[in-house]
C-alpha cells in the first residue's frame, strides 16, 4: 500500500525543549495511525508542522508526492490535510451549520452554494442534523467534539489528523466518537490520531507510534507497541496505560 503522507528526518526545537527529534514517519492510504505519549511528548507539535502553523526546523514533508514543507497551511487544506484540535475552536455566534458551511466554502474552495447539500449530509452523518439551527457556542462537548470533526471533514480531506477528540468524554460519549472515527475511515480517508485515552485508539488504528521527548520511540501494532519494555518503563507498566484509557 503506497504512502500518502511521509516525514523525514523532522526536527523542532523550541529553546532548550526538543519537540521533534530527527522524526522520521509515515502514513499509508487509508491507514489509521495512533500516536501516544506523555504530555511534552511533542504530538501537538507533530501536528502543528504536518498542518503548517509551525515549521520544521530540519527535515521534509511529502503528500501525495509532493514537497509541502513551506506550503502555507490554508493551501495544504485545499490539497486535503485537515485538523481537528483538542478545544473545539467553532464560530460561537454562528449556527451549526454555518459553521460547516464556513469550512467547506473556504476550506475546500468552493462556493457556498456549491457545498449546502453536502454540509446538509454531515449534518446527518455526524448526529448534529437535531442542533443544525443551534448556535455553535451553546453546544454540549460532545456536540461540540462532533462539530469540530465535522467541520474538518467539510473541507473534504484525504488525511484526517485528531488531537485528543475523546478528551472529557464520558465512556459512552467516547464510543460515540470511536464509531464516528470508524466510519470515516471507512470511506478511504487516511488517519492520524492522538489521544490519551488509549482504548479509543486501539478500536480504531492499525499502528502505534509512541513519542517521548520528541523522539519516536516505538511503532507497530498496538498491542505489540504497548507491551514493549521501553515504552512499559515510560509509562510505569502497561497498568498506567490501562488506567489512563479508563480515565
Amino acid at each position: 500500500m503506497p504512502a500518502i503522507l511521509t516525514l523525514e528526518k523532522i526536527s523542532k526545537r523550541f529553546g532548550a525543549v526538543m519537540a521533534a527529534d530527527v522524526i522520521d514517519l509515515t502514513l499509508l492510504r487509508g491507514e489509521a495511525l495512533g500516536i501516544v505519549g506523555r504530555n511534552g511528548a511533542g504530538k501537538t507539535t507533530l501536528l502543528d508542522i504536518i498542518t503548517g502553523t509551525v515549521a520544521p526546523d530540519a527535515g521534509r514533508i511529502m503528500f501525495e508526492g509532493h514537497d509541502i514543507t513551506r506550503m502555507k497551511p490554508e493551501h495544504r487544506c485545499r490539497m486535503g490535510l485537515a485538523r481537528s484540535f483538542q478545544m473545539p475552536q467553532p464560530f460561537g455566534g454562528m449556527t451549526v451549520f454555518e459553521n460547516l458551511v464556513v469550512a467547506a466554502a473556504f476550506g475546500g474552495g468552493r462556493s457556498e452554494s456549491e457545498v449546502y447539500d453536502g454540509c446538509a449530509g454531515l449534518l446527518a452523518r455526524c448526529g448534529l442534523s437535531e442542533v443544525a439551527n443551534r448556535r455553535a457556542g451553546s453546544l454540549a462537548l460532545l456536540d461540540r467534539k462532533r462539530l469540530e470533526l465535522a467541520r474538518a471533514l467539510a473541507t473534504g480531506p484525504r488525511v484526517l489528523l485528531l488531537d485528543e477528540i475523546a478528551g472529557g468524554l464520558a465512556e459512552h460519549e467516547t464510543a460515540v466518537l470511536v464509531d464516528l472515527v470508524n466510519d470515516v475511515r471507512a470511506t478511504g480517508v487516511s488517519i492520524i490520531w492522538i489521544e490519551h485515552v488509549v482504548h479509543a485508539l486501539i478500536a480504531v488504528v492499525d499502528r502505534l507510534a509512541v513519542l517521548h521527548g520528541g523522539a519516536l520511540i516505538a511503532e507497530g501494532a498496538p498491542e505489540d507497541v504497548i507491551r514493549r519494555p521501553q515504552v512499559s518503563e515510560i509509562y510505569r507498566g502497561i497498568e498506567e496505560l490501562e488506567i489512563e484509557a479508563d480515565a
